[in-house]
């Protein structure tokens, strides 16, 4: 891999990390919402509170493991794409050297 690709995946790492711990401050619940404060118990606000806190962490890491399983698909579908190719453009090299000694006579 070029300095250039690993420059240009650990920006997207940094960026898409970012992203994802922004997302997971939002919906754990870790920004104050002084809203909900209003009426209830401290107890029933509490157990209500850790409840929908565990399901949307478990709901954003299986989200980002979806995302993560995605991603290395496509990867690999790139890889084995370019790989064939750059097959193709060798046998295509090997193809036109093979035409070219038949029009010069060098081989029957």
């Amino acid at each position: 891999m070029t300095e250039i690709s690993r420059g240009r995946s650990i920006r997207f790492l940094l960026f898409f990390s970012s992203i994802s711990l922004q997302f997971i401050a939002v919906f754990s619940g870790l920004s104050n919402d002084s809203s909900s404060s209003k009426g209830g118990t401290k107890a029933d606000k509490q157990a209500a509170s850790s409840s929908g806190t565990g399901s949307k962490i478990i709901i954003i890491c299986l989200v980002l493991a979806a995302v993560g399983f995605l991603s290395f698909s496509l990867f690999k579908l790139w890889q084995k794409k370019k790989r064939e190719e750059q097959y193709a453009r060798l046998l295509k090299l090997f193809e036109q050297d093979d035409e070219l000694e038949l029009e010069l006579g060098l081989r029957d």
